[in-house]
């Protein structure tokens, strides 16, 4: 009987030595080789793979050992995928619920109105927490990548800050940028006066471009977008300066001259009326909803005052003062 007490006493012992010791263990702080690690965890992978890149990035922490005890805590099949940030002072629990809840660690990416699709290309490429995938592409293989029916990516993409995963594809930013143009540009449509001239979606998102470079100061937008509207009613050229430019593309050289509004081009609203082939920038969502409902509005002409509002006219003769007055 004494020989079985000290039995039940020895057990009794060792297992509450063993909850002590690893109580302990996974509740101290886990030992990093920095002050930050970084690591991914790819869709798909298990618990111990997980592990072993968490060991490579830097927790100094046998894989075994997190693995053993993620499948303590019931977690082994419950991690996400996704990029994460730990820091020094976190625990053992606290990793495993981390990974657990899918903290992922995010990049914000800016996608600006009013820059062009080779410009957004130029940002997508010096952002250093995607993964560039979009690189060595041209811009019709993007368009195939992404599942993108258009023909040209100009315009077709919706300006805003996008959260993504550190280390995602570039390629996934730009599918999430034009779905959500799609979706904005549908509900401008939709909110659309039946007054403006328009024969679809796309013929509204070339005008919002247009209108989106043409404003300096966004109190003048709506205005902007009636003149255009009014000039497209009365079969008037739309004689915007931006077009002309995208026109030229590498041609262009800071100064636009005579000669250059004078040179036909796809995109020249000087020598050709109706709206360009394309969209020339990347339209934001009060350029959209302008062009949808434009206030009502005689003016027919406007002119840059030079502090980043515009002077607008009703007829040319008051239009030709303004530009004496402010570019002459």
């Amino acid at each position: 009987m004494k020989t079985l007490k000290i039995i039940f006493l020895l057990i009794l012992l060792f297992f509450t030595a063993a909850i002590w010791i690893t109580t302990r263990f996974f509740t101290h702080d886990l030992p990093l080789n920095s002050a930050r690690v970084s690591f991914t965890i790819p869709a798909g992978a298990s618990l111990q793979s997980a592990a072993q890149r968490m060991e490579s990035a830097g927790v100094e922490m046998p894989a075994w050992q997190l693995t053993w005890f993620g499948r303590v805590m019931g977690r082994a099949s419950t991690i996400k995928a996704g990029s994460y940030e730990i820091e020094r002072g976190i625990t053992a629990i606290e990793l495993i619920n981390k990974l657990t809840r899918g903290e992922v660690t995010m990049a914000d990416v800016l996608l600006v109105e009013g820059k062009t699709f080779a410009q957004w290309r130029a940002t997508l490429n010096e952002h250093p927490d995607l993964a560039h995938d979009s690189l060595k592409l041209s811009d019709e293989a993007i368009l195939k990548r992404i599942g993108a029916p258009e023909s040209n990516p100009e315009g077709i993409f919706f300006p805003d800050t996008y959260l993504v995963d550190k280390g995602s594809s570039d390629l996934e930013v730009l599918r999430r940028a034009r779905a959500a143009m799609a979706v904005n540009l549908g509900n401008a449509w939709a909110a659309r006066d039946t007054l403006v001239k328009l024969a679809d979606p796309y013929a509204l998102l070339t005008l919002a471009s247009v209108v989106e470079k043409e404003t300096g100061l966004a109190a003048d937008r709506p205005q902007i977008a009636a003149v255009f509207a009014n000039r497209l009613r009365k079969g008037m050229p739309l004689q915007s300066d931006p077009t002309v430019i995208y026109g030229m593309g590498a041609k262009f050289d800071g100064n636009l001259r005579r000669l250059d509004l004078m040179t036909d081009s796809p995109w020249n609203t000087y020598t050709r009326t109706g709206l360009p082939i394309t969209p020339i920038a990347m339209p934001g969502m009060a350029s959209l909803m302008a062009v949808s409902r434009p206030p009502p509005s005689d003016y027919l002409y406007f002119v840059a005052r030079g502090d980043g509002s515009s002077e607008f006219s009703t007829t040319l003769e008051e239009h030709n003062r303004a530009v004496a007055k402010y570019q002459k």
